[in-house]
């Protein structure tokens, strides 16, 4: 069945990839975001996998901007079925040399974008009786790494926000549903233009996915009414061994964290970045970042987790199997 989706941050990146994964599955497409040129360049994406797509630039940030986008949206694509926050900017740096404005601003397009991303769909999915807002998140919603206080801090917003606002409609038993995807690190142009106050080019911490994979785990999400979706096994491996070793996790973190993220090439102070002003209004940026060599188009970790009646299926075949095969050696 054909749906109306709205994505935001659809300029690059994860929220293009999804914009693409929804119009192949034959979804009518919103695209949100603030560069017009990267809003053209996924226009163009989405039709040529055969979708159709409108666009409209805002900025997150602005909850009147939204709800105006979200209007216009319905107007000229339909009822919204599917929205998806995934509009983000950050800082690279340590807290001592982030500034109040810079951290304040990377809250408002990280956390507040997502608020009032959620508030404006739940006006829409609350009044038709349907609807599914997907928190695209990040294993940093539950541990958080040196030099991105801003960006781990605005994630956990997210989740603890999530889940008061889960249990209001659950409250209300309210049909609509809302979950969040939590991602690995990602090829996107992020790591280009990001604030980066470190003298040295950004990089995501291996093990390194493509957007691609993170589009599959948010068009599953949001047909599937599960609460969250770990996406990649570094996902899962560093919210359970937070669980378990938390402590641990601050040293480790500590001595590793800084050049885990960090290349060995020079990345000039001041270069252009997206935290105030879109840099992708003239130029599109695409939907992948620099590290295509290293990035994986799959991960078995989340063929389980979006497959588990699968799994769990071959585990009790295999548990009947052994069970026969002990009791004829009896």
């Amino acid at each position: 069945m054909s749906r109306t989706v709205v994505v935001t941050g659809a300029s690059a990146g994860v929220g293009r990839a999804a914009a693409v994964a929804f119009a192949s599955r034959g979804d009518r497409v919103g695209l949100l975001a603030r560069g017009r040129a990267g809003l053209d360049g996924a226009l163009a994406d989405v039709e040529a996998a055969g979708g159709t797509g409108v666009t409209v630039q805002a900025d997150v940030a602005d909850a009147d901007a939204v709800e105006r986008a979200a209007a216009e949206i319905e107007e000229r694509i339909g009822p919204i079925d599917v929205w998806v926050n995934n509009a983000m900017a950050t800082v690279f740096a340590p807290l001592h040399e982030i500034t109040a404005e810079e951290f304040r601003r990377s809250t408002e397009v990280t956390y507040l974008g997502t608020v009032h991303g959620t508030m404006a769909a739940l006006r829409r999915m609350r009044e038709q009786g349907s609807g599914t807002i997907v928190q695209v998140g990040s294993a940093l919603a539950y541990r958080g790494i040196p030099l991105q206080s801003a960006y781990c801090g605005a994630k956990h917003a997210i989740q603890g926000f999530s889940e008061a606002v889960r249990c209001e409609l659950l409250h209300e038993r309210s049909p609509v549903h809302l979950t969040m995807v939590q991602m690995p690190a990602l090829n996107t142009p992020q790591f280009g233009w990001s604030r980066n106050k470190m003298g040295k080019r950004p990089q995501p911490v291996p093990p390194i996915f493509q957007p691609e994979v993170a589009a599959r785990a948010i068009v599953w999400a949001s047909e599937h009414r599960r609460k969250e979706v770990y996406v990649g096994r570094s996902t899962v491996l560093a919210i359970v061994g937070d669980k378990l070793a938390s402590a641990a996790a601050d040293r480790y973190l500590a001595r590793t964290g800084y050049s885990a993220q960090l290349t060995s090439e020079a990345d000039e102070n001041g270069r252009p970045d997206n935290l105030l002003e879109p840099v992708d209004a003239d130029r599109d940026n695409g939907m992948h970042g620099r590290f295509d060599a290293a990035a994986s188009d799959g991960d078995a970790e989340t063929w389980f987790v979006t497959h588990r009646h699968l799994a769990t299926a071959a585990a009790a075949g295999a548990g009947a199997a052994a069970a026969t095969w002990l009791a004829r050696r009896r």
